[in-house]
């Protein structure tokens, strides 16, 4: 057990889902898993692990914000020996090619700060997914027929965000999405010689103001659970 993490030793997979919504942890781990048992609770942060297709799988809630997922993560990490992470969530789109509901599978993550911001100091470090599993996760997205992109995206420190000159900048330069968690995932995982990747649903798009019904987003975001299970057993 962890401060965070209730989970007893051997409770958590070498691969883990890590959604930002616990409820949608609860709801991956019911659908998509056999024999899935809640192995956390602690703070209402669900964890549920069972087995896809024979091999286990952990479902852990990261929460919203990079400074909670870097708590998460470093403790599935450091105190249960994860492998392999892949962050499953929603993402706002940024450039007109990308539509709602479509998956975008983050290359790079750029970020004005994070958690690990400290340590580098002077350089500005450019996380990056591992390519094994963005091989896979491309290759699993366009089997299912999923419209996919594949590039940098974009982790805010903030959900309610007032910078429109830095939001046209990174437009400019070719953002595909924003979301909160992905640039310290793979910070983490670099630093510890892990596995890391992020797989999006677009949910809402910044320049048209458009938004995915709550009642649509079960199905689609089914398809990037099961992405990002192929992915990470390929």
């Amino acid at each position: 057990m962890t401060v965070h993490i209730g989970a007893k030793p051997g409770e958590i997979a070498e691969t883990v889902l890590m959604p930002g919504d616990p409820y949608r942890a609860k709801w991956a781990a019911e659908t998509f898993l056999e024999g899935a048992e809640l192995v956390n609770e602690v703070r209402g942060m669900l964890g549920f692990t069972g087995t896809w297709q024979g091999n286990r799988v952990t479902i852990q809630g990261s929460g919203m914000g990079m400074p909670s997922l870097s708590i998460y993560a470093n403790e599935l990490i450091r105190d249960y020996g994860a492998k392999t992470l892949i962050r499953i969530g929603s993402c706002g789109g940024m450039q007109p090619q990308v539509g709602i509901r479509d998956v975008i599978i983050a290359m790079t993550a750029s970020t004005i700060t994070s958690p690990s911001s400290g340590i580098f100091k002077e350089l500005n470090y450019a996380p990056t997914a591992d390519w094994s599993l963005l091989r896979a996760a491309v290759a699993a997205s366009e089997g299912k027929g999923c419209t996919t992109h594949v590039g940098g995206i974009y982790s805010s420190d903030v959900f309610y965000a007032e910078r429109p000159d830095l939001d046209e900048q990174m437009v400019r330069h070719g953002i595909l999405g924003v979301e909160m968690e992905a640039a310290e995932l793979y910070t983490l995982a670099a630093r510890h010689g892990r596995r890391a990747l992020a797989v999006l649903t677009v949910s809402d798009h910044l320049q048209t103001g458009e938004a995915l019904p709550s009642e649509d987003r079960e199905k689609t975001f089914g398809d990037m659970v099961e992405i990002a299970l192929e992915a990470a057993f390929a």
